[in-house]
This record gives structure tokens, sequence and C-alpha cells, in this order.
């Protein structure tokens, strides 16, 4: 991980954020971010369903940070199974999401950032394919696309078109099929409370 944080921060050497794996300390921050940018309505979507009573993947959860240190930008990837394959079995993913940056520094490639920093740090980990609902307008620059998962469903009501995904190794979503389904490691009832606080 260091390596591909150390190539991100060269890369954007001239610009006033960092990106870097994400703390104990950003909670609140991040939390306070996504409140800012996407509201409440973002507990109602079908992803959230995945990611509900969940840790992220292992080592997959990164921020942005301005000069100060104060989280700008958010993205986190989660592990799900990706339907079954041709012979039942279940096809490991990635589902990615939320990714937010703070509105004030928009415009600044902190989101493109942090994209390519999650998906080089997923390649690296040995994942096989990461998954998102969004705006292919954005996403198709990064490799995601809607026909690599035609033969999947979200776990409530999603645009078809917005559901697209990014294949790591070649092939790993051909066959597969059917519903995603959240298989990451799970919260205890106490760390829920601190993992997920709700700003005042």
């Amino acid at each position: 991980m260091a390596t591909v944080l150390d190539s991100v921060r060269a890369f954007f050497a001239h610009a006033a954020f960092t990106v870097d794996r994400e703390n104990a300390g950003d909670i609140v921050a991040r939390e306070r971010l996504l409140d800012r940018v996407m509201g409440e309505a973002r507990f109602r979507k079908s992803s959230e369903k995945l990611r509900r009573g969940r840790l992220p993947a292992e080592s997959l959860a990164l921020v942005a940070r301005d000069a100060e240190g104060h989280v700008i930008g958010t993205v986190r990837l989660w592990d799900v199974e990706a339907g079954v394959d041709a012979d039942g079995n279940a096809v490991p993913a990635l589902l990615l999401g939320p990714l937010a940056v703070d509105c004030d520094h928009e415009g600044k490639g902190i989101g493109g950032a942090l994209m390519r920093a999650a998906i080089t740090e997923a390649r690296d980990r040995g994942h096989g394919a990461v998954l998102l609902v969004g705006d292919p307008e954005y996403y198709e620059r990064f490799g995601f696309f809607a026909d690599r998962a035609q033969h999947l469903v979200m776990p409530g009501p999603f645009e078809r078109r917005r559901f697209l995904a990014l294949e790591l190794k070649d092939g790993w979503l051909a066959g597969a099929a059917g519903m995603l389904v959240a298989s990451g490691r799970r919260l205890s009832g106490p760390l829920r409370k601190a993992v997920w606080p709700r700003a005042i």
C-alpha cells in the first residue's frame, strides 16, 4: 500500500492533498463529509444494504487529506459475493462506495486519485472485480462498464445503466449471475456505534 500511495502522492505533488489509508481518527470527519455531500438519502440506497453492519475490505478504506490533514475525500470498498458462477460457486468481488469529495475541493482531481489508488490496491491484493452503482459518464474512464454486470442485480432498486463493473482479472465475472450478497467482516455491537457515529 505504501508504494501505491507514494506514487499517487508523487503524481499529485503539485496538488494540495494526499491520499492515505483511513484510520480510526478519520471516522467522524468521514461521516460528516458524507452527510454534507450525500445527505440522509445515502442510507436508503441499495448499496447501503450490503454495507450495513460490515467493515470495509481489508486495507481498502482510503481518504484524501488537505495540507492541514483534514479529510476532504473518501472511498471504501466492501467484500461481496457477485452471484454465482456456472457451477454454482459464489463469485467473490468488491463493491465500491461511497466515493465523495468535499464540495469546496471539487475539480482538483481528488476523486480520480482516490479511485486510482483504490483500484490499484484492490488489484495488488488479488481481488478479481469491483462493482459499483454510479454514473457511467464518470466511471467508464476507470474501466467500469454496465455490460460486465449485466447478469447481476442489487438487493433493492437500482438503475441498470448505472450498475457497473471492472474486472481486475480477465474473465472474473464471466458467467456470474444473481444477486450481490454481503460477505465482509461484521461489526460487533459496541464497535458499530464507534464506527458509525452520526453528525450532530
